[in-house]
């Protein structure tokens, strides 16, 4: 297949005649929009040389957001912006855990900005962490830059007091289309982080390549990692480099959730080891894009023996409660057959300590109320993902409709599909995640995650394009509270990330939609 490679000098959308002037900054004009915001203009507060910040006494992982903060802060403004634990807090930013609003629970904080000091209150290191994204939003985007910029470095004054709407705010990046290295994987983690997504689903293994080395099983790197859409030569992550994944995501309070689609999209799998395949011979690599031609042999105890070895692997490698297991577009499985395994599979998670995600095709499978069907259909309707929620289990929702972000944003988009249909930025936002399927309160839904295939994406300024303007949408619906929902606050908040994500060299694409303001 001849995968798109455009360059980021064609990924550039013209200005429109609708667009507005973007509004003045103030405390509430940040992405996701907050659930509280009392702006105090006499309040302002002016970093400068002899600005500090302050952590919590006694705690790491204070010191560590302090840290972060400071490094974002320090190239730009040319100011050395120390980060000390102290008791008694002077002209800085304070990071505090404890006392703050009870309602901002385990992720959400309490941010003030007065005069003399802006203090950030949390009740876990997550959320000061949340304050400090919100707060690097505040400064003018020129604190991006990585050189030294003019100021001044004001931070509007007022009140925060934030917390989010849903428990799970993903992001999911296919590395199996095309294979995505650690370095441009942790440069997506940089930027989703800036929005609080709080999960990064990684998808593993398709039929176009298997990327987590397992022991014992050495050919599904060394031949089924071999190659990738296009023929490319693909790659895979060793044991160390996805532990590093996990841990510099850990450094963002973002948790790796690991995806080995199954039965079906396995055949990278399936080449790799002959005795996986129901007549014993293992077909050629593939690097297409169709789906839905590939399955594990069923009836075969080998397939178990495979398929215990790699959630085992995975389970130590991954300290957050799910494992993705797939489960989709399984044309090639007889219903009966996709039953039958997904029954044995399930425990198999549970033997090792995790709880099962799959596609919403799982729900038709289970009566385990712990495991998480992701819902991606294209309309409102699911009787099998509702009876699922009736029965206990959570829903987290991706409508492809609405989330996927590889979906082209117009007929002229050099990227992307179009079978779920085009998704400007106003589709990807115009959807509400707690009253979107038919008939699923919104007490059952865990959350909501946009994910990004990779059929015709090959590097970070593919993956930049299709995010962004997109995911800064999709994590909005993830945080905040629906009563702040309003699509021409969110177009003119914004509009002022163009500026920062130029400042970042993020490839985004300049929606008509959107009066950009760099």
């Amino acid at each position: 297949m001849a995968v798109t490679t455009a360059t980021a000098a064609t990924f550039q959308a013209p200005a429109s005649a609708e667009q507005t002037p973007a509004m003045s900054k103030s405390i509430s004009s940040v992405i996701p929009a907050p659930a509280i915001a009392q702006p105090d203009a006499r309040q302002a507060f002016r970093l400068g040389w002899g600005t500090v910040i302050f952590t919590q006494i006694g705690s790491r992982e204070a010191a560590s957001v302090g840290k972060q903060l400071a490094e974002v802060l320090r190239p730009s403004t040319g100011f050395p912006v120390p980060v000390l634990p102290a008791f008694v807090h002077g002209h800085g930013i304070s990071l505090l855990l404890g006392g703050a609003d009870a309602r901002v629970g385990k992720e959400g904080y309490e941010l003030k900005v007065e005069r003399n000091q802006i203090l950030i209150r949390a009740n876990t290191p997550a959320g000061l962490f949340a304050g400090t994204q919100t707060l690097r939003q505040l400064l003018p985007a020129s604190v991006e830059s990585k050189s030294r910029q003019k100021g001044p470095w004001v931070v509007p004054g007022g009140k925060i007091v934030d917390f989010p709407r849903f428990g799970y705010r993903g992001a999911m990046l296919d590395v199996s289309r095309h294979f995505f290295s650690v370095d441009e994987v942790r440069g997506y983690i940089d930027q989703i982080s800036q929005y609080k997504v709080n999960r990064l689903h990684l998808h593993l293994s398709d039929d176009q390549g298997w990327r987590i080395e397992i022991p014992g099983w050495p050919r599904l790197t060394s031949y089924g990692g071999s190659t990738e859409v296009g023929g490319g030569p693909g790659g895979f992550y060793t044991k160390e480099q996805y532990l590093e994944l996990v841990a510099y995501a850990k450094q963002k309070y973002i948790t790796i959730v690991p995806e080995i689609d199954m039965p079906g999209h396995t055949n990278a799998a399936l080449a790799s080891y002959a005795e996986l395949n129901c007549n014993g011979i293992a077909p050629p690599l593939y690097t297409g894009t169709s789906v839905g031609f590939s399955s594990l042999c069923i009836d075969k105890e080998i397939t178990y023996k495979f398929v215990e070895d790699v959630i085992r692997e995975l389970a130590a490698l991954t300290p957050g409660e799910y494992i993705h297991i797939g489960g989709d577009e399984t044309h090639a499985t007889k219903p009966a057959d996709y039953v039958k395994f997904m029954q044995r599979v399930t425990p198999i998670v549970a033997k090792y300590g995790k709880k099962a995600a799959g596609w919403h095709e799982i729900a038709k499978t289970q009566n385990d109320p712990s495991v998480l069907p992701q819902y991606w259909g294209t309309d409102d309707v699911d009787e099998e993902v509702v009876a699922a929620a009736q029965r206990g289990n959570k829903i987290l929702l991706s409508p492809a409709h609405k989330s996927y972000l590889d979906m082209k944003y117009d007929r002229n988009t050099p990227l992307g599909l179009t079978w779920a249909g085009l998704i400007e930025v106003d589709t990807a936002y115009g959807w509400n995640p707690g009253a979107f399927v038919k008939n699923l309160p919104e007490s059952s839904v865990l959350g909501v995650e946009a994910p990004l295939w990779s059929e015709t994406l090959e590097n970070s300024d593919h993956i930049e394009f299709m995010a962004f303007p997109r995911l800064p949408a999709i994590a909005e619906l993830g945080w905040s509270p629906w009563s702040t929902h309003d699509w021409e606050s969110f177009r003119q908040r914004l509009a002022q990330q163009g500026d920062r994500w130029a400042r970042q060299n993020v490839n985004f694409y300049r929606s008509p939609k959107i009066a950009w303001n760099s």
